[in-house]
């Protein structure tokens, strides 16, 4: 690991999620990551699917441990992380047919994650594909007694924080022209919820 940031969650997750991108990204060839973090999500799914170029962005206080993790990988189709604060922005130029996000709704703030929705027409192909990884409310309720404490962990830090209800993230998502196409339970109470652009 040696000065390179961790998460052991990214361990944890990361071969799951991974198992349901082959499938979901199996026609994609470049997928933009929003909020990538780390980067062991970047750098394990880019090794594990050559042939998409995936781009990492986050804001710029991660981007040099994101750096590390390419670096140390040294792949291919993993070119240098963007700077994007979701807020302001800037958001990347050109057409990305996949976008990608984990655990990362429930740290933002309600408008921030309805601009990341917003943005989506812009950045994308006709056809795009999105997953978003992490846990999530249903019918306005925690699925779990540990997503319950995890959700009062979090407004207890910050009040802009909190897990996000399914039917209100897929609102946000059918207006910027994207269809639900799966809810696909994970391990640990999280899900992946899959869209398509139509």
């Amino acid at each position: 690991m040696d000065d390179k940031p961790y998460s052991a969650a990214c361990e944890r997750n990361r071969e799951p999620i991974l198992g349901v991108l082959r499938d979901a990204f199996a026609d994609r060839r470049r997928v933009l990551e929003i909020g990538s973090g780390t980067g062991q999500h970047a750098v394990h799914f880019a090794a594990a699917l050559p042939a998409l170029e995936w781009q990492c962005s986050d804001r710029a206080g991660n981007l040099p441990g994101i750096r590390a993790w390419l670096a140390g990988a040294n792949l291919p189709n993993t070119p240098a992380p963007l700077t994007l604060d979701i807020a302001a922005g800037p958001w990347p130029r050109g057409s990305f047919d996949a976008v990608y996000s984990a655990n990362t709704l429930h740290i933002m703030a309600w408008n921030e994650v309805e601009a990341l929705f917003a943005a989506l027409p812009a950045l994308t192909t006709d056809d795009a594909a999105l997953a978003i990884y992490g846990p999530f409310n249903v019918d306005g309720r925690p699925t779990s007694e540990s997503n319950a404490a995890f959700d009062a962990s979090l407004r207890a830090r910050a009040a802009h924080m909190g897990l996000r209800d399914i039917a209100a993230v897929d609102a946000l998502a059918r207006g910027a022209g994207f269809t639900l196409t799966a809810d696909v339970a994970m391990p640990a109470n999280n899900r992946i919820l899959l869209w398509r652009r139509a």
